[in-house]
């Protein structure tokens, strides 16, 4: 599935997730729900969320990172990893975690016969955001 058409049946389907960006693990949107700048900027704070807990996950001596929260009273940031990408969520306060965390799952399998560069070279050309 495109990841734009993914994005899409997510949002219809998620009443938890608020926004939703799939990108690569270098912090480059590939397909949001946002607008570009946002988009872009959120891609860019996980990707550094994301290097913070590996290098806490190094340190303890774990095992790669699959998913990662950061949650306030007000709302949460997930990721979700798989390989070269990241599937990225904002909620409200008092998520269903485990709900979260499988939808963003469910995104990267469902996109995952998309190679990152191509996906992140046609978005450009055709300046296409979901």
């Amino acid at each position: 599935m495109n990841p734009a058409e993914a994005i899409a049946e997510l949002k219809e389907l998620s009443t938890q997730i608020e926004a939703v960006v799939l990108a690569g693990r270098d912090g480059r949107a590939i397909a949001s729900s946002l607008a570009t700048d946002s988009a872009s900027r959120l891609a860019a704070d996980a990707a550094t969320l994301v290097a913070g807990a590996d290098d806490v996950r190094r340190d303890l001596g774990r095992d790669a990172l699959h998913q990662v929260q950061a949650a306030t009273p007000e709302g949460s940031v997930f990721v979700a990893l798989d390989g070269d990408r990241m599937a990225v969520a904002t909620t409200g306060g008092d998520p269903t975690v485990g709900l979260v965390f499988y939808d963003l799952k469910t995104l990267l399998r469902q996109t995952m016969d998309d190679p990152v560069d191509d996906v992140v070279s046609a978005a450009k050309d055709e300046d296409v955001e979901a």
